[in-house]
């Protein structure tokens, strides 16, 4: 056997001395706020380092963060900074993915610094950190030793350098383990800043592009979630392909197209790892952490959802942990089968392992917006799926939204994080999840949802992008596809734009006619949703009529005791009393609660519906005392049987209010609303429609009670209340106004009304038509302030003009067209002749 080799050790190499290759700096590397906090903890802390005084403070750094962020970046830049400007006498940088690869470079330290034998690596790495120990009586030696990309915290035990008053270790590492941090000083560094995003591209992306809007350039940052990675191969592409920045956000935007496919073929800055496979070995030691089995599965989940949070109980829901159960036991598909149980705190487990790899941020103090994710780590774990494992996700996901949503829907954080999720995931599916020829619930829910939050448009674009889906995925003439096209109408009309809602209504009837793939009760639905819009356009008597015809038609078709029969029987009744027979509507509604106190039973939510309208159309028929007593009977029941927080026993409230206030009791109204207000912002949320329209009600009380400054203060609120919660636009908005400036008539400021409401008919009318209801109340307010300031003549005239076309529009019956007819009646006896002279002759 041959002897080792000997090997004559090296003479210890003079100070100062580097070990290793800092990287190169990035062609546009850019400055940042976590950089400057890791100058700002120079060597010296305030002591000077150039003498070799012993600093204070912690000597080791971490600085941690997903892949992509640049944090070995900051590292080099500093440890370049240091080492130029003559701070340490020995700067050693070791690229640290594993263990063996730590030992390789210490070793490397102590062959060139200890005389260390460079044939045993373990001896050489030992002697390298006996060296850097601090020793009595030795010259101290100002030290950095710089582990980049630390992949487990197991690969630094017992190599950790030394603790000492010269020296300083820093770690770049995606892992954020307790183990690893310690008391070491953790900088966590994300995603640039929006201006630092597109300072960067307008950087680097050279003269070539000067002129790119900087609009452009901050889109263009947003669709890659500002990550330097990204960012540096985005603006690579660009140069490389000259296509300008429009051409590569319709290629990001392209779902066929993968992060692979919007990379550059030649990687900027020295980079090894495409956007798609920077995540993946983070990944992979996710899974060899003991939460295992679910963490892959748990991942593809979160790719799905909204990347600025998922709440924790969307993810430990049951269909998650089934779903979790079947991957363990290496089924994937959604039939039954052996599953391993799984349970919210394995769950726990999977995203505490996510985040202690910088996968997800995952912050269980904050239940709404437990996890959240990059939005570019989502598209590359969405790309790694093949379509039967996508389609399971997604449906498991839609499942696991669903199975959350509260059956009373309050305005609040759970819903809007809810809303969000949905519409990230239908995002994700194209707009519509398709599951046995149908929509996915989900799609209906959220649609739902958004309306009846007051989102109208929202709503309306959610259905027509489904019905789209729909349209592609199942045909034109497929019942579920005429369903989605119904709603999408139906929110439009709420939107205000009813005409062109009750247009696709009548093509979507004319459809389900033609193509008998709907069910008879499918157009039923519609010809009653189309009767009810047509009423809402201010034609009662069309919609009366419209429904009388369909309740003969659906009661041949389904017998005089089906629920749609009862429905449309409902509709008859209300619109029969919108046309001015209030008698009429009370025979109707008297019919059609026995019919439903016999099918239904007393107490089912219908039969009090019924029964709260007809408790209305005989406070309309001169029974006010009746009226009262039948909604405080049903109120009544309705407390006993639905419970006081329901939001039909709300509704019932708010009726009750309402016909006091009409039978010249507003103060017993405003007495009724203040604690229905409390009980809706508590249940409901401050900002629901539920809540914001007894707000309304109970400013327009107030002023009947003389209390025109609370009044006006109630508006001012409500109005602030719209616009936080919809925006500057939305109908209901409009509305308030039109209450305000109403107020402002009555509280004796005709002038000042008067201007607030010509301003509001230019909006009206854009919103709902010169012929639009809303637009001929407005009208009619404007008259009266104006006949209110003293400009009696022009009033009539505006009222003539008005009656004409409430005439012909809603019909000479209808309340509106009385309305007016008795307003310009009684101004025109006020300045009759024979009044004037009477008025004069009694002044005297």
């Amino acid at each position: 056997m041959t002897a080792p080799r000997s090997v004559v050790p090296r003479e210890p190499a003079a100070w100062p001395h580097q070990v290793g290759v800092i990287p190169s700096r990035a062609h546009f590397f850019q400055r940042r706020v976590e950089g400057e906090g890791l100058d700002t903890a120079q060597w010296s802390s305030g002591t000077s380092v150039i003498d070799r005084t012993p600093y204070d403070g912690v000597a080791d750094w971490i600085i941690t963060g997903m892949g992509g962020v640049g944090k070995t970046q900051l590292a080099a830049e500093h440890a370049r900074t240091a080492w130029l400007d003559g701070g340490l006498d020995l700067l050693v940088w070791i690229s640290a993915g594993d263990r063996a690869a730590v030992v390789t470079g210490y070793a490397q330290a102590g062959v060139e610094l200890c005389r260390a034998d460079p044939n045993d690596s373990e001896q050489a790495a030992n002697a390298f950190l006996a060296w850097l120990t601090p020793k009595a009586g030795a010259q101290p030696c100002r030290w950095l030793v710089v582990l980049d990309d630390v992949a487990d915290p197991d690969d630094l035990r017992n190599l950790w350098p030394p603790a000492g008053p010269y020296g300083r270790t820093l770690v770049t590492t995606r892992r954020r383990d307790a183990a690893l941090v310690g008391n070491r000083r953790l900088i966590e560094v994300g995603p640039f800043t929006g201006s630092d995003a597109v300072d960067y591209l307008r950087r680097s992306l050279g003269r070539r592009f000067a002129d790119v809007p900087g609009p452009l350039l901050g889109d263009l940052a947003r669709d890659l979630g500002h990550l330097p990675l990204a960012l540096s191969q985005a603006s690579a592409f660009i140069r490389d392909s000259g296509d300008g920045v429009d051409a590569y956000r319709t290629l990001l935007a392209d779902r066929s197209v993968t992060l692979g496919e919007a990379a550059p073929d030649r990687l900027p800055d020295g980079q090894t790892d495409t956007l798609a496979a920077a995540w993946s070995l983070s990944l992979d030691r996710a899974e060899d952490s003991g939460a295992g089995p679910v963490v892959r599965p748990l991942l593809h989940l979160v790719s799905m959802l909204d990347p600025n949070g998922i709440p924790a109980a969307v993810l430990c829901g049951s269909p998650v942990l089934a779903h979790l159960g079947r991957t363990a036991a290496g089924d994937r598909s959604t039939s039954p089968a052996e599953t391993t149980a799984v349970t919210a705190l394995d769950v726990t487990r999977g995203l505490r392992a996510l985040h202690r790899l910088s996968l997800v941020d995952h912050t269980p103090g904050t239940p709404m917006h437990a996890v959240r994710v990059h939005q570019l780590v989502q598209r590359a774990v969405r790309e790694s799926l093949d379509d039967a494992t996508r389609t399971v996700v997604e449906e498991v996901a839609a499942d696991a939204l669903v199975e959350q949503w509260p059956a009373v829907e309050k305005q609040g954080p759970l819903v809007q994080s809810l809303r969000a999720n949905s519409v990230a995931l239908l995002g994700h599916c194209a707009g519509a999840l398709v599951r046995d020829q149908e929509a996915h619930p989900l799609t209906r829910m959220l649609g739902q949802s958004l309306g009846t939050g007051g989102q109208f448009l929202a709503a309306h674009r959610h259905f027509r992008g489904v019905a789209e889906v729909l349209h592609r995925r199942l045909g034109p003439h497929h019942r579920t596809t005429h369903l989605a096209r119904h709603e999408a109408a139906l929110w439009r009309a709420e939107t205000g734009d009813r005409a062109p809602a009750i247009a696709e209504l009548k093509q979507v009837l004319a459809d389900q006619e033609r193509h008998r793939g709907s069910g008879r009760l499918d157009r039923i639905a519609t010809r009653r949703t189309l009767l009810h819009l047509i009423g809402l356009e201010g034609n009662a008597a069309g919609a009366a009529a419209a429904a009388k015809a369909l309740l003969a038609d659906v009661r041949r078709a389904v017998g005089p005791e089906h629920p749609e029969t009862l429905a449309v029987q409902f509709q008859a009744a209300l619109w029969r009393g919108e046309s001015g027979d209030a008698s009429g509507a009370v025979r109707a509604c008297e019919e059609l609660e026995a019919v439903q106190r016999r099918v239904l039973g007393a107490t089912h939510p219908e039969t009090f519906a019924t029964r709260c309208s007809l408790a209305r159309w005989r406070g309309e028929s001169g029974d006010a005392q009746g009226c009262l007593r039948a909604f405080e009977q049903v109120l009544a029941e309705q407390r006993s049987v639905l419970g006081f927080d329901d939001v039909r026993t709300f509704t019932t409230r708010y009726e009750l209010a309402f016909a006091c206030g009409v039978f010249g009791d507003p103060r017993r109204s405003v007495s009724i609303l203040d604690p229905l207000i409390r009980d809706q912002e508590r249940v409901l949320g401050p900002d629901s429609l539920g809540t914001l329209f007894s707000r309304h009600a109970r400013g327009l009380w107030l002023s009947e009670c003389g209390e025109h400054s609370r009044a006006l203060h109630e508006f001012d609120q409500l109005i602030e209340a719209h616009v936080r919660a919809f925006g500057e636009g939305g109908v209901h908005l409009l509305i308030a106004r039109f209450g305000r400036a109403r107020v402002q008539g009555d509280a004796g400021d005709p002038l000042r009304a008067l201007a607030s409401l010509e301003g509001l008919l230019a909006c009206m009318t854009e919103v709902f038509g010169e012929d639009g209801r809303r637009t001929l109340d407005v009208r009619f307010s404007m008259a009266r302030c104006r006949a209110l300031s003293g400009d009696v003549p022009q009033a009539l005239t505006e009222m003539d003009s008005l009656h004409r076309d409430q005439v012909r529009v809603l019909g000479r019956g209808s309340p509106d067209a009385r309305k007016t007819d008795r307003e310009r009646s009684a101004w025109r006896r006020m300045t009759s002749p024979v009044v004037m002279a009477r008025e004069t002759r009694s002044s005297e």
